[in-house]
């Protein structure tokens, strides 16, 4: 494949996929939170049951794209099909739920029903085509020469995506109905001609084949022991990946209704405009330099920024501290993301990318999206509240998702220690 055109595609297709994951990710749960009155407990169960489909979807579908030896074909149609499912959410209102369902006594309820049943058919179309099938397509397209600098570009995506929400969000006033009619239709408007522009432009990987195995075989390779024994630093990766994850998912279900409900930041998106652009440019640069430094030496500066903007968002609440507080969450979050992706794709094995992005996803999103939002949920669970106009009731963030959040971070110290130890005996021994 050309260069230029590899690069065409990681752009496009990973800024289009982040920006749609951005959207569920972080507006879903404002989305459900003004439209239907959301608890914390049901914005949890959102996420935990969007991280389950994500989960059996990458699972199931990126070992059947193995098993098949394609990548385009799912990734085109995927996004095409994703795209759909974003439009359908332009329809769920309340107004429009209760002349849908007039015997219905709360429009409300039925609503956040709809929703999580709903996000969960968007992310099998999700899962299908960016987390199982355009990440295998990466891991196939790239080497040693370039494994770093693509997860570096890669992993900015998530905030350029942000930006870009934030942004064209602005004039949208959340607690407005038709507000949000636009946005699902704009967005699931632009992934839907990102996958018809897929079919032109996405080539396969050179040596993907076939496999020979059959799909049930291929389905379990990355759960045998066998294989976990052969691999035991991807292993070991991928657990230090959940409990980085886990961490993540403390606070960013919150994370705008914090900067909302709790500091009442109006002009958030100012604030965060800056920080998210000098994230995203930290993170470019610090993807290259996993290529020369490896794995821990990488790894352990960005989770110490992370920690360090933890502690800033905890303590204080003035704008320029949160400011400064979110700049550094957001640097140790992306640059800890990059590191992972590259040693994830480092360690897996040639040709068989696509099942291992069942086990990915698990240490991504599975694992961490069901013990993350329940940590905060129990957190928030004595939180403030606020009455609406219309007499229900809403709660309100508060800083202590944050402390938590570091403290589901530590465990990742013990397990490098151990890592680092263990690497000094095996040198010794030799």
């Amino acid at each position: 494949m050309k260069r230029s055109r590899f690069w065409s595609v990681l752009i496009i297709f990973s800024l289009i996929g982040q920006i749609a994951w951005v959207v569920e990710n972080m507006y879903f749960n404002v989305f459900i939170y003004h439209m239907f009155n959301a608890s914390p407990r049901e914005i949890s169960l959102m996420v935990q049951a969007s991280a389950v489909a994500a989960t059996l979807t990458t699972v199931f579908m990126g070992a059947l794209s193995d098993r098949i030896g394609k990548r385009k074909v799912f990734i085109s149609f995927g996004y095409i099909l994703w795209g759909v499912s974003i439009l359908c959410f332009a329809f769920l209102r309340t107004d429009w739920i209760g002349k849908l369902f007039p015997s219905v006594v709360n429009a409300a309820a039925l609503g956040c029903t709809l929703v999580i049943i709903f996000d969960c058919i968007m992310t099998f179309f999700g899962s299908t085509a960016n987390d199982a099938c355009f990440n295998a397509w990466l891991t196939d397209s790239t080497d040693d020469s370039n494994r770093g600098k693509a997860e570096g570009v890669n992993a900015m995506m998530p905030l350029l995506a942000i930006l870009v929400v934030f942004g064209g969000t602005m004039w949208a006033d959340t607690a407005n109905a038709a507000h949000w009619t636009i946005l699902f239709l704009i967005i699931g408007g632009i992934v839907l001609l990102c996958g018809v522009i897929g079919l032109f432009l996405i080539e396969e990987p050179k040596g993907l084949l076939k496999q020979a195995a059959g799909y049930r075989e291929t389905l379990l390779y990355g759960f045998r022991p066998s294989v976990v024994k052969a691999n035991a630093s991807l292993y070991r990766a991928l657990l230090a990946f959940i409990i980085f994850n886990i961490s993540i998912q403390v606070f960013m279900p919150y994370l705008i209704l914090y900067y909302t409900e709790a500091l009442h930041l109006a002009n958030y998106v100012l604030i965060m405009a800056p920080a998210i652009v000098l994230a995203a440019v930290a993170t470019a640069l610090y993807g290259r330099l996993y290529d020369r430094f490896g794995y821990r030496k990488t790894l352990i500066p960005s989770l110490l920024v992370l920690t360090a903007g933890y502690a800033v968002l905890y303590l204080f609440r003035s704008t320029a501290l949160v400011f400064l507080g979110s700049l550094l969450m957001m640097c140790g979050y992306l640059c800890g993301m990059a590191v992972f992706g590259a040693r994830i794709r480092e360690r897996t094995p040639i040709g068989m990318a696509g099942r291992f992005q069942g086990l990915r996803i698990v240490a991504q999103v599975l694992i961490p999206g069901v013990i993350g939002p329940a940590i905060g949920s129990a957190v928030l669970k004595g939180a403030e509240t606020v009455v609406n106009s219309d007499g229900t009731t809403s709660f309100i963030p508060n800083a202590g998702i944050f402390l938590w959040a570091g403290v589901a971070l530590l465990p990742i110290a013990v397990l490098l220690i151990w890592e680092a130890l263990r690497t000094e005996r095996q040198e010794r021994r030799a």
